[in-house]
């Protein structure tokens, strides 16, 4: 049997690699409503709370990515309420609203997408409770059915909000919420499903939570995915050229030995794992099947 990545694994930030540092920050923060935490060395890192959920590194060099290719389809960013999903809702809604994509009602969350300035998918959702969650033979329940976004901001969108979000930038303080913001999932672009399962689950250690046409979806603990990955326009590619996009996907796990399990199950697959461990904290890198970089690696690392 499979060893698996401990209940407590969690998804800790995206990097993405991008063309227009300066822009893309200003949407981050500005738009999206995250905080600036650090700059140096071409890359802006972004959050809540003090917490990292996306890093802009600047890469004018690299080419645009193609559509059809392996890569990100979005970060997914987990609110902690419904209230704080509708302030960063209208804040789309008010200074980039050519960006919205859609939405959806997933019966375990629910969910507005957009693409960044550049083209990076991103999606804005809140869970519902899990006692709500239906699991049917060890696969949740999930759907896409109509999620009216206006009506969800005449539900939730507070005067507060509003208020806030008519404050210039520069002079609002850190969006309140009643808990943490985190990226509650990542969702890649690959080549093929089964090749995925081989590599995320069988090697990495997530657990199968659903299985769709042309998508896998993956988690640990119970979750209903952490990470999905799907084909739907990228079947039979191969290898990622470089190019903008996504640079690394990172996932927290509790101590060093659940990064030392992973890197023995990894290795033992073959596959090239970069793993830089001391007496405090572990960390490894390596590549799925399609070239996208994936980390894993303890809190204080």
């Amino acid at each position: 049997m499979t060893e698996l990545l401990p209940a407590q694994t969690r998804m800790s930030e995206v990097s993405l690699d991008v063309a227009d540092l300066e822009a893309m920050a200003r949407f981050y923060s500005d738009v999206l409503l995250l905080e600036r935490l650090d700059e140096a060395d071409g890359t802006v890192r972004l959050g809540r709370g003090g917490r990292e959920l996306v890093a802009l590194r600047h890469r004018p060099d690299l080419p645009k990515g193609e559509r059809r290719t392996a890569g990100l389809f979005h970060t997914a960013l987990l609110h902690p309420d419904a209230e704080t999903l509708a302030t960063v809702l209208a804040s789309v809604a008010m200074r980039r609203p050519e960006l919205y994509t859609g939405s959806g009602d997933h019966l375990v969350s629910q969910a507005f997408y957009l693409d960044d300035p550049e083209g990076n998918g991103v999606e804005l959702y809140i869970d519902r409770p899990r006692s709500e969650w239906a699991w049917h033979n060890g696969q949740v329940a999930m759907d896409t059915l109509w999620l009216d976004p206006n009506a969800f901001l005449a539900e939730h969108l507070t005067d507060a909000s509003r208020e806030y979000l008519e404050t210039a930038p520069d002079r609002r303080p850190a969006l309140a919420g009643t808990g943490a913001q985190v990226v509650g999932h990542v969702h890649l672009k690959v080549g093929q499903t089964a090749r995925a399962k081989d590599f995320y689950v069988d090697a990495l250690g997530f657990e199968v939570t659903a299985e769709l046409p042309g998508a896998l979806f993956v988690s640990a603990g119970g979750y209903h995915h952490h990470m999905a990955m799907n084909t739907w326009g990228t079947a039979g590619v191969g290898l990622r050229a470089p190019g903008l996009g996504l640079g690394r996907v990172a996932i927290e796990v509790p101590t060093i030995g659940d990064v030392l399990a992973a890197a023995s199950r990894l290795r033992g697959r073959g596959l090239d794992v970069a793993l830089d461990a001391g007496p405090d904290a572990a960390r490894l890198g390596v590549d799925d099947p399609w070239g996208n970089r994936v980390e894993v690696a303890t809190p204080a690392a």
